[in-house]
C-alpha cells in the first residue's frame, strides 16, 4: 500500500509539473510582451486577439428575435505581473450561458467565478448581475484564454460593439451573421481614420450572411475624467433590428422612428395613472395664484422640491415611467417617473403636457437611428400659446424656460397620440451663465481688508442654489462662510448679504466684507501682495489627455479687482497681462492703474462647455502663464 501510495504521488507531482512547464511563457510569448509593452507602456494587460461573433434566432412562442454573444480573447500579460477582473453584465433580458478561463494550453483555468447582483451609488435599484472571476498572471508573457457567451432574450435590448475595451488589442475581429429572414443594419460610426478592414461572406449553409470587421493595434478606452460619451470617440457598430420574417408574416421591429415610438408609446398606455392623490395638492398649489405661468411654477417646482431623484433600472422599468401617484406617493423617481407626474400635475392644472423622450449630450445619436440607445432620458414638455417649453424635474433649481447644458441642442421625441413630434431643446450662449465678481480692497499694517460682491446666473446660480438648499437649515450660514473663502482660514468673511436664495427665478447676489491675513509682506520699503485668492482654472492643465475636456456648463466669469495704492507708494512690478482667443474659449488677465487704484481683472470664456484636443497646446500654455500670474507677487515700493 506504501509503495502504491508512493508512486501516485510521484505521477501526480510528474502530472503538475509537466502540466505547469506546458503554461509557462514561451520565449516567443515573452518577446511579445516586451514589443506590446513598448508599444502600451501604460497598460498591464493586452489582447493579442479578441473575437466577437454574434448570432440571432427566433423564438417562435414569444415571436421575438433572440441573440448569442460570443466574446472570446486571448489576454497576455505585458508587465512583471498582474492581477484583473474579468467581467461580464446581464440582467433580466440576458443571461450568461458560458464563463470559461483556460490557460494558453486550452486546460480550464479554475478560476472561481462569482455571481452577484450590480450596486451602483447612482442607481437606487436595478436588476443587473455581474458574473467576474479574480485572475492573476504571474509573470511577464503569462496567457490565458477567456470565453464568455451572452444570451439577449429580445434583440431591441442588443444594441451595439465596440472595438476598443479596457485592453489595448493586437487584432480584434467582429463578426455578425445575420440570417437571411432577418432585416438588419450594421450602422457605423466613428470608422473615419480606422483602417478597418470589411468583408461579407455567406455562412456554410448558404442561408446566412457574415459580416466581418477586422481592426489591428486597437488601444484600450482611454481613462479621461470629464470626456465626451463613447459613442462620440469610439469606433463601433450599431445593431438595428429593423423587421423579420415569420413564415409569410413580416414583422417590424425598429424599422423606424415610428416603431421606436410605438413601443415607447405602449409602455406608456399600460400605465395606471389615479391622479385621486395628486388632485388635491393641485389645487393647493393653483388655488391662489394669479396666472398660468405662476401655476405652471408652482407645480413645476414643487416636483424639483419635493421628489428625490433615483435613477432605476430595472428590465423593462428601465424603459417603462412609473405611475404619477406612486412617485407622488413614495416622494423619489427616476427621470421617467418624474416627468410622469410632472405631466400628470399640469394635466389636472388644465394644461396640455406630454412625454419627452432625449439623449443627453452624453450620446452621439438622434431620432434618425431607431435604437434604444438613441436616449437615456425623459422630460416632460408643455404646449401653451404657441410655444413649446421644456420641463425636466430632475434639475433641481433650473428656472422655468431654463435648460441645463447637458440637454441643449440636443433632439427631443414628443407624445402626439399616434404620431409623435421632433424638436431641439433651445441653446443659450455662454454669458447666459455669467458670474460677476467685483472686490474693492485696501492694505492695512497686516491685512488686506474691503468689500466683496458677485453674482450668479443661469446655471452658475442653478447650481449654487442647489449646493445651498441641499444643506441642512443649521448648516446653511457656515456653507456661505466657507463657499466664500474657500475653505481658507486665512480669509474672514462677514457682514454677508444675499438675495433670496429659495427664488429660482432671480440672479443670486452676495455681498460681504472680507480680511484676508497672510497675504502681503514688507520689506525694506517694499510691500509684497498676493491679490487672488480665487485662481480660477488654476488646475485645467489638459495632460495625457486623449479626449476633449468636457465641463458640466457653458461658462463666463467676469472679476474685477480694484486695489487702493497706500499714499507714498508706488507699483513697481505687476505680472504680465496674458490674453487667448479660439473657437471654444476667450481669455484674459490684465492689470492696470487709474489714478491711486490697481485694477486687476480677468475674463474667462468657454462658450460650448469644452476645450477640443486640438486647442490643447493653445489652451495649455495660456494656463501656464495665467498660474505664473497667480504665483507671482505685486510689490509696491514707497516713494
Amino acid at each position: 500500500m506504501k509503495k502504491i501510495l508512493s508512486i501516485t504521488a510521484m505521477i501526480l507531482v510528474t502530472t503538475v509539473v509537466f502540466s505547469q512547464k506546458r503554461i509557462e511563457p514561451t520565449v516567443e510569448d515573452k518577446a511579445k510582451a516586451n514589443v506590446l509593452k513598448e508599444e502600451f507602456p501604460d497598460d498591464d494587460i493586452a489582447l493579442i486577439s479578441s473575437v466577437d461573433y454574434v448570432t440571432f434566432d427566433l423564438n417562435k412562442r414569444d415571436g421575438k428575435v433572440t441573440v448569442v454573444h460570443s466574446a472570446k480573447d486571448n489576454m497576455i500579460n505585458i508587465d512583471s505581473r498582474a492581477d484583473i477582473q474579468k467581467y461580464c453584465f446581464y440582467d433580466g433580458e440576458s443571461s450568461i450561458e458560458e464563463f470559461e478561463i483556460m490557460y494558453r494550453n486550452e486546460k480550464e483555468a479554475n478560476f472561481y467565478v462569482k455571481d452577484e447582483a450590480y450596486k451602483s451609488n447612482d442607481l437606487f435599484h436595478n436588476d443587473s448581475r455581474v458574473q467576474y472571476a479574480v485572475m492573476d498572471f504571474p509573470l511577464r508573457g503569462y496567457r490565458y484564454l477567456t470565453h464568455i457567451e451572452k444570451h439577449y432574450k429580445d434583440v431591441k435590448y442588443f444594441t451595439k460593439l465596440y472595438f476598443n475595451n479596457e485592453y489595448p488589442t493586437v487584432k480584434k475581429t467582429i463578426k455578425v451573421e445575420i440570417p437571411n429572414w432577418l432585416n438588419l443594419e450594421l450602422k457605423e460610426f466613428n470608422f473615419e481614420g480606422y483602417d478597418i478592414e470589411k468583408k461579407v461572406t455567406s455562412n456554410s449553409k448558404g442561408n446566412a450572411k457574415i459580416h466581418t470587421y477586422t481592426l489591428k493595434n486597437v488601444s484600450a478606452m482611454y481613462e479621461d475624467s470629464n470626456a465626451p460619451g463613447p459613442s462620440y470617440i469610439y469606433p463601433h457598430v450599431l445593431i438595428l433590428a429593423k423587421t423579420f420574417k415569420s413564415g409569410d408574416e413580416t414583422v417590424n421591429l425598429f424599422d423606424s422612428t415610428q416603431d421606436l415610438y410605438n413601443w415607447y408609446k405602449s409602455l406608456v398606455n399600460s400605465l395606471d395613472n389615479d391622479n385621486t392623490d395628486i388632485t388635491s395638492k393641485v389645487v393647493e398649489l393653483t388655488e391662489n395664484t394669479s396666472s398660468d405661468n405662476e401655476k405652471i411654477k408652482n407645480i413645476y417646482y414643487w416636483v424639483q422640491d419635493n421628489i428625490r431623484y433615483i435613477a432605476f433600472e430595472d428590465g423593462i422599468a428601465g424603459f417603462k415611467p412609473d405611475e404619477a401617484d406612486n412617485v407622488f406617493n413614495k416622494r423619489y423617481g427616476d427621470c421617467k417617473g418624474m416627468a410622469n407626474l410632472t405631466k400628470q400635475m399640469l394635466l389636472e392644472a388644465g394644461f396640455d403636457a406630454r412625454l419627452t423622450w432625449i439623449g443627453t449630450k452624453h450620446i452621439a445619436y438622434d431620432y434618425s437611428t431607431p435604437s434604444l440607445s438613441v436616449d437615456n432620458h425623459m422630460i416632460c414638455t408643455l404646449f401653451k400659446d404657441d410655444k413649446i417649453i421644456f420641463l425636466d424635474g430632475t434639475e433641481k433649481f433650473n428656472s422655468f424656460g431654463e435648460y441645463a447644458d447637458r440637454i441643449q441642442g440636443k433632439q427631443v421625441l414628443i407624445e402626439n397620440g399616434k404620431e409623435f413630434i421632433l424638436e431641439y431643446v433651445p441653446t443659450t450662449t455662454a454669458d447666459f451663465n455669467k458670474e460677476k465678481f467685483a472686490y474693492n480692497f485696501e492694505l492695512t499694517d497686516d491685512d488686506i481688508i474691503g468689500s466683496v460682491n458677485k453674482a450668479f446666473s443661469g446655471e452658475s446660480r442653478a447650481q449654487l442654489l442647489y449646493y445651498f438648499n441641499s444643506l441642512k437649515n443649521d448648516r446653511k450660514e457656515e456653507f456661505l462662510e466657507y463657499y466664500l473663502n474657500k475653505g481658507n482660514s486665512n480669509i474672514k468673511v462677514s457682514n454677508i448679504e444675499t438675495s433670496d436664495l429659495l427664488n429660482r427665478d432671480n440672479n443670486i447676489n452676495i455681498s460681504y466684507s472680507v480680511a484676508i491675513k497672510n497675504a502681503i509682506s514688507s520689506f525694506d520699503g517694499q510691500i509684497y501682495i498676493d491679490l487672488d485668492f480665487d485662481k480660477e482654472l488654476s488646475g485645467y492643465t489638459m495632460e495625457k489627455r486623449h479626449t476633449d475636456f468636457i465641463f458640466d456648463t457653458k461658462k463666463d466669469l467676469e472679476s474685477i479687482t480694484r486695489l487702493t495704492i497706500p499714499t507714498g507708494y508706488t507699483i513697481t512690478h505687476l505680472p504680465e497681462n496674458i490674453n487667448v482667443s479660439s473657437t471654444n474659449f476667450d481669455m484674459q488677465v490684465n492689470f492696470t492703474k487709474e489714478n491711486n487704484t490697481l485694477i486687476y481683472k480677468k475674463f474667462f470664456k468657454i462658450k460650448y462647455a469644452k476645450v477640443e484636443i486640438n486647442d490643447f497646446e493653445e489652451w495649455n500654455e495660456f494656463i501656464t502663464k495665467l498660474n505664473a500670474v497667480y504665483n507671482e507677487q505685486i510689490i509696491l515700493t514707497k516713494d
